[in-house]
């Protein structure tokens, strides 16, 4: 049998060992669900404590059900480890590792690139690896390719090597890892062929092939532009119609009625998450080498940076309003995460939110049922009670997310003034006198 016919064997019989690079927000699901498939599991991370919750059966993510992590790791189908030379023992690997922007707004790509190297120290013929991280086209052939080469062993013949990238959406109640259709891009025929097997022994959704990793990584380029150009034309239109006197919440519930040519995009505080404020920019930095500037891409990466800042200027002329300066005031935050009903705090506009509050020397206080404390920039933070007396005591109460467990008429009831940027107020009817909207 050739090479491809042992490791295609293998995958279908689920003999294959798989391995994970990267056991966060992407790579742990992926993991428990290949696990969850019949697979034999080794997850890699360079965080011992990461390592030793899965062991535990401990979850961390919020996409991953505890049972399943504790009945998989009690059956031995899922290990996790540090000890990267345990990639030996895989016949797959999947990289799903954080892709951020320096402070440049440059990608960095250097948690790809060491997880790479790490993976061509233990590289053997037979092996599939397939890079999940999302990051700017020809990445997965300019970059992890040669890297892999340099052992003396050739993709396409010896190894195979693919780019799929994740979906992942933290807090979707329908669409998980397991349900969402899967884009799988390899270097060869063969490659494409491998991993899209893989992928269809594993998930549910969808397996779409396209013809080269580089359609693959940016097609996932395209889909987070998509959402952060749309959102900035929200904001933007929000920040017109607050000028006006308009409700961008009524105009938008409008529109929707259009049967077609229209879909729905909300204001908001900014965008945070792992993917809309970040991938946009490794495709505005790739384009730069071809000599061509992505204007609209990164105007609307303006707009959506502009509105934490936005949030703050409004926020002092309501309270100019109260005959109340910013600088001294007691404002109360409702959520940290950068969405609803997670415990997400990666590149949350409410971050930048404080620092432009407590640059104003606001008094600012927040509360997440999800985050209990973080700290950012050097200063910690712990989530106040929403007692009566809390809510009372705030000068202004700011609803930057809009988590469904909070009790919206019993904050509005007890707030001065109730700041909504998310439109989660939209059902209160008592006291809507206190309520602005973005």
């Amino acid at each position: 049998m050739s090479t491809k016919e042992v490791l295609l064997e293998k995958i279908q019989n689920k003999t294959a060992v798989i391995g994970v690079v990267g056991l966060g927000y992407v790579g742990l699901p992926l993991a428990v669900e290949k696990a969850k498939a019949g697979y034999k599991v080794i997850g890699f991370d360079i965080q011992q404590k990461r390592c030793d919750m899965v062991n535990q059966g401990h979850n961390y993510i919020g996409d991953v059900v505890d049972e399943e992590l504790a009945d998989l790791v009690k059956r031995g189908m899922i290990f996790a480890t540090t000890d990267y030379s345990k990639i030996a023992e895989v016949d797959a690997v999947a990289i799903a590792v954080p892709t951020p922007l320096d402070k440049y707004k440059q990608p960095d790509i250097t948690y790809v690139v060491n997880s790479t190297e790490s993976i061509a120290k233990y590289l053997h013929k037979g092996m599939l690896v397939v890079l999940e991280s999302t990051t700017y086209p020809g990445t997965t052939e300019e970059v992890v390719k040669p890297i892999l080469e340099k052992t003396g062993l050739k993709c396409g013949e010896d190894f195979y090597l693919a780019f799929s990238p994740e979906r992942v959406d933290p807090g979707n109640k329908f669409f998980k890892t397991k349900n969402t259709p899967k884009v799988v891009g390899g270097v060869t025929k063969d490659c494409t062929e491998i991993a899209a097997t893989m992928y269809r022994n594993v998930l549910e959704g969808e397996i779409f092939p396209v013809s080269s990793p580089a359609v693959a990584e940016m097609e996932k380029i395209l889909e987070n532009t998509f959402r952060n150009i749309n959102v900035a034309l929200a904001n933007e239109m929000a920040i017109l119609c607050e000028r006006m006197g308009i409700d961008v919440w009524e105009v938008i519930e409008a529109a929707k009625t259009k049967p077609y040519g229209f879909m729905a995009f909300y204001p908001g505080p900014g965008l945070g998450g792992h993917c809309i404020p970040i991938d946009p920019f490794y495709l505005t930095w790739k384009a730069r080498e071809y000599d061509y500037h992505t204007r609209l891409i990164e105007i609307a990466g303006e707009i959506n940076d502009y509105m934490p800042e936005f949030v703050v200027e409004k926020s002092a002329h309501i309270l100019n309003d109260f005959k109340k300066p910013l600088n001294g005031s007691k404002v109360l935050l409702l959520g940290a995460a950068y969405k609803k009903d997670i415990d997400d705090l990666r590149e949350s506009p409410v971050l930048k939110i404080m620092e432009h509050l407590e640059k104003r020397n606001a008094v600012v206080m927040y509360n997440d049922p999800y985050i209990p404390e973080f700290t950012h920039a050097g200063k910690h933070y712990v989530s106040v009670e929403l007692t009566e007396k809390n809510i009372q005591d705030a000068d202004i109460v700011i609803i930057t997310t809009d988590h469904s467990n909070y009790d919206y008429d019993f904050v509005v009831k007890n707030a001065k003034v109730v700041f909504d940027t998310r439109n989660a107020t939209k059902e209160v009817l008592e006291n809507r006198d206190k309520i602005i909207k973005l």
